[in-house]
């Protein structure tokens, strides 16, 4: 069972280059600025969001003892569990701006999800190892979230419809399609959709098979919508380049994964297909860039053109007041 209140959610889509982790350090910003306190969860192998937040020297350091007692990272929290050696271990969530915590990252994970996959075959045979690994970075999350005090939880994750980003989804209240203003960005979400339907769809049938007292999965992703991006504005409107896309996002995001999703549970998805689209960020070009290099939010940049970064401050702002409108009011997924 969980503990804590901290809502859970990751931005997903398995099409790589649409800015995931660009938009979960912003948005999580926007929340800290509303009050919140926010958990990142760096789930990616690749360990985007821990470099994007933390110096290189640093993240080198991390990984250098995340096999040891002193590591800190998610590999170091489920490490004991993997090799059976203890329990999971207990990490303190570094905070890296005012009221934003982060669970670092480790490459190692690319090693544990090849443990997820025969877990996922060991929790249908009902074997407790199968579930408790399964469940693995949930507890970790749980444990820090409670530390914490969090309000939220973002989940960054790989571009990858693979063992890990299935059990992080598994884990999740919501999730989010960042989707950019290209052809591939449209017909990624075909895929997208069915592979979260049969995720949910199968552990719904584990869950009906496991034993007594095991841990397990809420294992019901909502789809809160999707952020349309990297597009540029030409007199307050988007340029005609990039306008074709977005209606033709608008839906798939509709019959690709809300349709689908409700044929699992009508709760998984709005029925609406303007209520599908959670909000547009524009290509801030230099600001972003200047973002990525600095590890702060667009917000708090030191340099750029001044009037994108008040832009960028109110568009997050607005966006990040969205989301957790729709996560105190559900009446839009019914």
């Amino acid at each position: 069972m969980r503990r804590g209140k901290a809502i859970r959610i990751a931005l997903y889509n398995h099409k790589g280059g649409v800015g995931k982790t660009t938009l979960s350090v912003n948005i999580a910003a926007a929340m800290a600025q509303l009050g919140h306190r926010v958990l990142l969860v760096d789930t990616d192998p690749q360990c985007n969001l821990t470099s994007y937040l933390v110096e290189s020297s640093v993240v080198d350091q991390w990984l250098d003892i995340s096999d040891s007692s002193e590591g800190n990272t998610i590999w170091s929290a489920v490490k004991p569990l993997i090799e059976g050696s203890g329990p999971i271990k207990s990490i303190t969530p570094v905070e890296r701006l005012k009221r934003i915590f982060l669970i670092p990252g480790d490459i190692r994970l690319s090693d544990f999800e090849q443990d997820l996959a025969s877990a996922w075959t060991e929790c249908l045979q009902r074997k407790i190892r199968g579930f408790k690994t399964v469940t693995a970075i949930s507890t970790v999350v749980s444990l820090a979230a409670d530390e914490i005090g969090a309000d939220y939880v973002f989940y960054d994750v790989g571009p990858n419809v693979g063992p890990l980003n299935r059990v992080v989804l598994l884990d999740c209240d919501y999730f989010i399609v960042p989707a950019a203003c290209d052809l591939f960005s449209t017909r990624a979400l075909s895929t997208l959709g069915q592979s979260m339907a049969d995720w949910i769809r199968n552990w719904q049938i584990i869950s009906q098979l496991a034993p007594d007292e095991v841990p397990l999965l809420p294992g019901m992703p909502k789809f809160m919508g999707y952020i349309l991006q990297k597009f540029r504005m030409y007199g307050g409107e988007i340029s005609g380049g990039f306008a074709p896309y977005v209606a033709k996002l608008e839906k798939a995001a509709s019959t690709e994964v809300a349709a689908v999703l409700r044929r699992v549970d009508k709760s998984l998805a709005s029925s609406s297909v303007s209520a599908n689209k959670l909000g547009q960020i524009k290509d801030f070009g230099g600001v972003a860039a200047l973002s990525q290099q600095q590890g702060v939010p667009f917000a708090q940049v030191d340099g750029g053109t001044p009037y994108l970064r008040d832009e960028a401050k109110a568009e997050f702002r607005r966006l990040a007041e969205k989301i957790i409108s729709r996560t105190q009011v559900d009446e839009i997924f019914l």
